[in-house]
């Protein structure tokens, strides 16, 4: 597959490895523009190219980037990108630590609907509850007693079955979180964020979840601080 990543942080350096390694078409793309990742491309035969060309002639687009980064991106990126490309946000909203403030997800509505508002396409939410390191290391072949799953959320059926799929592929379970109006089960501070469950975990921790965001991940009058000093 033609794959397109936005973001080469944690999350975007192990995915271009990882499916670089499953023997995909990646392009990677960061705000600081292609020759900032020359060595990772290098390293994974990956090319590096601007933000506007990681979602031209792509089957599937990552958008892997801070939440307070997602409005910076360029302005009609998806114009005359075909309808049946899949976008997948892998962000997560750390009010307190980075983003600071975003008022309409302080007000209930999800993350992802959020970012696909943003850049006006539907979007797959998965790959937001795991640490990076994980991610890179610790896929399985299918079958192994306590792979890790990981939930994906989404309102395409097709597009969610394309992302489940690459999930398997890399090493990993894939579990049907429902639809984007559903996705607080995986966001930050839910039961299943950052945590290794295997499919029976995940789905259990997905039906404890509650749509009330922890106060940890709520922001203040003073977001946003810092990772080692939250406002």
């Amino acid at each position: 597959m033609k794959i397109g990543i936005i973001g080469a942080g944690n999350i975007g350096t192990a995915l271009t490895r990882r499916f670089r390694a499953a023997g995909h078409d990646v392009v990677i793309a960061n705000s600081r523009g292609p020759a900032s990742l020359r060595d990772l491309a290098s390293e994974t035969g990956a090319h590096a190219v601007t933000v506007q060309d990681a979602v031209r002639g792509r089957g599937l687009v990552i958008i892997t980037i801070p939440e307070k980064n997602i409005s910076q991106l360029p302005q009609g990126l998806f114009d005359g990108v075909p309808g049946d490309v899949v976008v997948i946000d892998t962000g997560n909203y750390y009010p307190r630590q980075r983003d600071g403030r975003i008022e309409p997800i302080e007000n209930g509505l999800t993350e992802s609907a959020w970012v696909s508002r943003q850049i006006g396409r539907p979007v797959v939410k998965a790959f937001n509850t795991i640490y990076a390191q994980h991610l890179l290391e610790k896929g399985k072949p299918k079958g192994t007693a306590g792979r890790i799953a990981l939930p994906v959320a989404g309102d395409d059926a097709k597009a969610k079955a394309v992302v489940m799929g690459l999930i398997d592929e890399i090493g990993f379970d894939a579990v049907d979180a429902g639809p984007i109006s559903e996705s607080w089960r995986q966001q930050p501070g839910s039961p299943v964020y950052a945590n290794d469950y295997d499919a029976g975990g995940v789905r259990r921790a997905l039906s404890e979840a509650t749509p009330h965001r922890q106060p940890s991940f709520t922001g203040t009058a003073n977001s946003p601080g810092t990772f080692d000093a939250p406002a």
